[in-house]
């Protein structure tokens, strides 16, 4: 990746200069288009009941035509959307938000069921009734039923599974986040970053070819190396979410700031700095393998990489802008 391709970075943040691309396209008027489909779809499956006006001031549609320049088409963006939406709702009812019925003593049984819609259970008919009679009831498993028949229109079987993949790593980081809630344990900062490369951006950042319209073969996309470079992308990705939403967390909340300044003695302030350190050592380690990967690599891989790159951009972008998380 040359330096003309790595385009300007992000204005620094009070505690650091972020090492991060800006959004490469910013269209209001496309991201407007997107949220209008998906508070739509959010009131016919039921989720964010009384909250629908607080779900459209987040701008999720604004963050997946941010995240994706190369697609113009707001069908597609509204696919990534509604997925995007559906793990965001299953974290805030089943994990973070005790307002809206999270029970970490539950989290691995609601995730469980959740999971036999996201890869469906086989079943013998005479319980499949009784499955189905419950995921009807259940705005989460409405949604993500209903996201992936969108998805489904743009992504191949392959580009499928790896969702499928994804879901399940992400669950699991639940299950754990839901252990430290239940036990009242913060963890070590080893251990936090582990649930964050669980629990980090994978799902929504692997549909960008899918949305873009092409595919990375399976044999580069599970390459070790190649894995290893957007798995990192994704995980300093979602440390950009921990920045910005530390401010406006409970004192329940988990993020890295938070378990920094809780086993090191830090300062919020020195705490905040020491994520953007952290952040940054995993975006230059990004940028160092994806320059190796695209000299050796196919044309596809080479797009692949450099849309991750984007997603970044985009994601921050969004980060630093949305209703979601103001900062004083």
């Amino acid at each position: 990746m040359s330096a003309a391709f790595l385009g300007p970075l992000v204005k620094p943040l009070p505690e650091g200069e972020l090492f991060c691309p800006d959004a490469l396209r910013d269209d209001p008027a496309l991201g407007e288009v997107v949220d209008d489909g998906l508070i739509a779809w959010a009131g016919e499956v039921g989720i964010y009941q009384g909250r629908l006006d607080k779900l459209r001031s987040y701008g999720f549609g604004r963050y997946m035509m941010l995240a994706h320049p190369a697609v113009d088409d707001p069908d597609r963006l509204l696919a990534a959307t509604k997925c995007l939406v559906a793990e965001w709702a299953a974290d805030d009812y089943y994990v973070d938000e005790v307002e809206l019925g999270s029970d970490p003593m539950v989290v691995g049984s609601r995730l469980a069921r959740l999971m036999s819609v996201v890869d469906p259970a086989a079943m013998v008919p005479r319980y499949a009734t009784d499955m189905d009679a419950y995921h009807r009831l259940q705005p989460i498993s409405e949604a993500f039923r209903t996201a992936m028949e969108h998805l489904a229109r743009y992504a191949s079987t392959a580009q499928v599974g790896r969702f499928q993949h994804q879901m399940a790593i992400l669950f699991l980081a639940w299950c754990q986040e839901a252990d430290w809630h239940a036990n009242r344990r913060t963890p070590p900062v080893w251990e936090y970053l582990v649930q964050r490369h669980l629990n980090s951006y994978m799902p929504p950042m692997i549909l960008i070819d899918a949305l873009a319209g092409y595919e990375l073969s399976a044999h580069e996309f599970y390459h070790p190396e190649v894995r290893r470079a957007y798995t990192t992308a994704a995980n300093a990705a979602v440390l950009v979410n921990d920045i910005y939403s530390a401010p406006s967390e409970s004192d329940n909340d988990y993020n890295l700031p938070k378990v920094l300044a809780q086993a090191e003695g830090l300062t919020e302030k020195e705490a905040m700095r020491r994520t953007v350190e952290i952040h940054n050592e995993l975006m230059h380690t990004f940028v160092e393998l994806a320059a190796r990967l695209s000299v050796a690599g196919s044309p596809n891989l080479r797009r692949f990489l450099a849309d991750v790159w984007a997603w970044t951009g985009g994601s921050r972008r969004w980060h630093a802008t949305t209703g979601r998380y103001q900062r004083s």
